[in-house]
């Protein structure tokens, strides 16, 4: 089953290589869709995949790189859009 998850990861989250190491689980997951810093200083994430590898991503996501503090992570599932051929930090 292809999923959809819209994510906000608030917590020490920028400047801590999370968009990056983010990419790379994705990828490793083949998970499609993007990440990006918001002016707030939350991450935002689009995920689309396999309902498994999407979770993958979001359990990943609670975590962060060793440096991140996450402090809560928002996960809201929407109907899979198949729109997605990577995935792509947005800057």
């Amino acid at each position: 089953m292809r999923v959809r998850a819209h994510i906000l990861i608030s917590g020490k989250v920028q400047g801590v290589y999370f968009r990056q190491n983010m990419k790379q689980v994705a990828k490793r997951h083949n998970v499609t869709g993007w990440v990006t810093n918001l002016k707030n200083g939350k991450v935002e994430a689009i995920l689309e995949g396999d309902n498994m590898s999407v979770n993958e991503v979001i359990e990943w996501c609670h975590v962060g790189p060793a440096t991140a503090r996450v402090e809560n992570v928002e996960v809201k599932f929407e109907d899979y859009k198949g729109e997605f051929d990577s995935f792509n930090i947005i800057y």
